[in-house]
């Protein structure tokens, strides 16, 4: 079977991140898709899985909005000659995937699991005896490939094998949906965990916002490569 470009990769990445954000259906657009989001921050991102630095100046040159997000499939340095002022990076991402198959993990000695789905996504819980939250994640399943998204782990709560039985619960349950890839985008933190659980790095992402200096500063409540420290997505 031909592999999978990382053009068709990014754009199995986007149809699960619309299901799990919420967001708009994608526009196609010569260069990838453009997304909206509708939150002050995060007003709509263009996706570009193969961007050339005609088509990311074209872009930048054209930007007013604050909000405006870029996901550029190239290394950071490869496009930070490319813009102008007032874009701002975000952390490093890296696209994986990952082949799916019945997972059976065990929930650590002293925290409880709960999972349920709607609209599409299932959300994972991960909480201590007391009730206390100690991690999350959810994966929206689309056809034959499954989107990993917003994993997180609480600070008390990391190195003690939360974020493998968050991944690996969502991964059984995108592969019992009729799933056969996972796919992500991770930070350089959650990589390592992403790779020991058998994902492959595919390509890293350049992911940045526009906020000129008279704004205040924007974080984005919705970026794909959240904070804890091993899992997240």
């Amino acid at each position: 079977m031909r592999e999978a470009t990382v053009s068709e990769l990014v754009r199995m990445w986007v149809d699960g991140w619309i299901v799990s954000r919420g967001a708009s259906d994608p526009i196609d657009e010569p260069w990838g898709w453009t997304v909206d989001m509708g939150q002050a921050a995060h007003v709509s991102r263009h996706v570009l899985p193969e961007p050339t630095e005609a088509e990311v100046r074209k872009i930048v040159a054209g930007t007013s909005a604050p909000g405006t997000w870029l996901k550029l499939f190239a290394p950071d340095d490869t496009v930070r000659p490319w813009l102008g002022p007032g874009w701002r990076f975000d952390q490093p991402g890296f696209l994986m995937t990952v082949p799916l198959a019945p997972e059976r993990p065990v929930v650590p000695a002293g925290y409880t699991l709960t999972r349920w789905t709607r609209g599409g996504v299932t959300r994972v819980l991960v909480r201590t005896a007391e009730g206390h939250f100690a991690a999350r994640g959810q994966v929206a399943p689309t056809g034959r490939t499954a989107g990993v998204d917003q994993i997180e782990t609480a600070p008390a709560h990391r190195r003690r094998g939360l974020g493998s039985l968050v991944m690996r619960t969502l991964q059984d349950t995108a592969h019992a949906a009729g799933a056969t890839t996972g796919i992500l985008v991770g930070t350089p933190e959650g990589r390592a965990l992403y790779t020991a659980l058998g994902w492959t790095t595919r390509s890293p992402m350049a992911s940045l916002w526009y906020e000129p200096a008279t704004t205040s500063t924007a974080t984005d409540p919705a970026t794909d490569a959240a904070t804890a420290a091993d899992d997240e997505i």
